[in-house]
């Protein structure tokens, strides 16, 4: 008996898969898996086979076809295709999470692709696939072209890939937002992404805030409950910072600070909290360049900021950051609305701002430390 790996289109109503398998048993031909991939013009039905020696590549596509299959696709496999999908998708997440930088070589093995080229920008027709290149972008700028001769691809091994491609971004942001703040004071504080976990040091910050400084972040109310607490830390699409102090030498952790960017669509709201004792020292100013480099790796058009007219130092930070280029007033509210892609990037490039310079006297910035700003 011989392994092989059959992928035909077979029309997308009842019976149809029947016929097909029903002609691969006659040659006697066992089904080892199965997976049906959606598309436009039917279900393309993907099988890893036990097929008797004696039969060849035509003889499978000959029974394929009498089974009513059509764009039939044959080729040996090996054992390692026995292995369950979802099992061998989880391991190269696995592999990534390790090494995100294995993202291209992780790519050619999910997808079996005959090459993986990296380009320095998107491309023009941006991600996508066709029936044999594939445009994923890479998290750390330009973009991943995968060619595969056949079989064409499918919009479920582009959502694959691009759930690898997430899984990658998202270890590398953490690990680019893992650093440490020295204050122009001196002061040292850890910034790191949010975590569920978090929540009870967030509720003790939010204790210990003043009701001015609660209304100039939670404008329309109270200060919110623990249910939007929570997700704040966790949004579905951005990203939460905590500025905080201990965490080492045994000392417990204090959250004094946190910086969320959540999105919505092609715009991106920020805000931030920081404690009434670490304000104008410096940490808002980091927290918010953190994620104005974050919303434009990400390709974010625009960041919105709902701020009190009366919180002189938010908007002074945003405009000194990334002048707003619309500010809309409702009442004591205003909207700052901060074009991001027209003012740092070119067409068809992810948007990434210019560097500031590090304020004189204060330590360089690099992957494991930076300075705050006034």
């Amino acid at each position: 008996m011989t392994l092989w790996r059959i992928r035909a289109t077979v029309a997308d109503r009842p019976g149809f898969l029947s016929v097909l398998t029903a002609s691969l048993a006659l040659r006697g031909v066992n089904i080892l898996t199965v997976q049906v991939h959606t598309t436009e013009a039917g279900a393309v039905d993907d099988f890893l086979v036990d097929a008797p020696a004696e039969l060849t590549a035509a003889d499978l596509v000959a029974a394929v076809e009498r089974g009513r299959g059509r764009n039939c696709w044959v080729t040996r496999s090996e054992a390692q295709g026995l292995a369950d999908q979802p099992t061998r998708v989880l391991g190269l997440a696995s592999r990534l999470v390790r090494d995100p930088d294995a993202l291209g070589e992780t790519l050619r093995t999910l997808l079996s692709a005959d090459s993986v080229t990296w380009r320095p920008h998107p491309g023009q027709d941006g991600p996508g696939h066709g029936a044999e290149t594939m445009r994923l972008p890479d998290p750390d700028g330009g973009s991943f072209e995968v060619f595969r001769s056949a079989p064409s691809f499918t919009p479920a091994e582009y959502a694959r890939a691009q759930a690898l491609v997430d899984v990658a971004g998202a270890v590398a942001r953490q690990a680019v937002d893992r650093v440490t703040l020295v204050l122009p004071d001196g002061a040292e504080l850890a910034v790191r992404p949010a975590v569920p976990d978090d929540l009870p040091a967030l509720r003790a910050m939010r204790e210990r805030c003043s009701r001015r400084t609660l209304h100039r972040r939670f404008p329309a109310g109270a200060a919110p409950a623990t249910v939007r607490l929570r997700r704040l830390l966790a949004p579905a699409r951005g990203v939460a910072l905590l500025a905080v102090t201990g965490g080492s030498d045994g000392r417990p952790e204090h959250v004094v600070a946190v910086a969320n960017l959540v999105a919505e669509g092609a715009v991106a709201e920020v805000g931030l909290l920081v404690e009434d004792d670490w304000q104008r020292r410096g940490v808002g100013a980091a927290l918010l360049r953190r994620l104005v480099a974050h919303a434009t790796r990400a390709g974010y058009a625009a960041l919105l900021a709902h701020v009190p007219a009366d919180n002189v130092g938010m908007i002074r930070i945003l405009d000194r950051l990334c002048p707003p280029g619309q500010v809309d007033r409702d009442g004591n509210l205003l909207t700052l609305t901060v074009p991001l892609t027209d003012r740092y990037a070119e067409p068809g490039l992810t948007a990434v701002p210019p560097a500031e310079p590090a304020p004189a006297g204060t330590a360089p910035v690099d992957q494991t430390s930076a300075t705050a700003d006034r």
